[in-house]
């Protein structure tokens, strides 16, 4: 099953830094079954707070993804992006889940947390 990686750039703190990181991150790609389907392309923030960019690739699985973010070409220059913003990555296993199967980690939850 396909897994989508998806980096929210929350705030660029250090933008040298940044396109240090994004000089470097295409030869770490190489081998590995990445698909970019959108990275840093123009985006409209609907809902919640305000973000700087947006990044997704696609791998065949979440173990492709992983076999590369945690591979030592990766690893040895996302410090850069660490130093360069912060952001929310996220790992996302594609398909759908019916309505009671939703984040089971949740049931339970009432209320209102403000």
């Amino acid at each position: 099953m396909p897994a989508y990686l998806v980096f929210i750039c929350e705030e660029v703190t250090d933008r040298e830094s940044l396109e240090t990181y994004w000089s470097k991150i295409g030869p770490t790609l190489q081998g590995h079954p990445a698909k970019p389907l959108a990275a840093y392309t123009p985006f409209e923030s609907l809902e919640g707070r305000p973000v700087d960019g947006v990044s997704v690739h696609e791998f065949p699985s979440m173990e492709a993804a992983k076999a590369w973010y945690n591979g030592p070409e990766y690893r040895a220059i996302r410090h850069h992006r660490h130093k360069g913003a912060r952001y929310i990555g996220l790992l996302v296993e594609g398909g759908w889940v019916p309505a009671d199967q939703r984040m089971p980690h949740t049931k339970g939850r009432v209320g209102s947390n403000t």
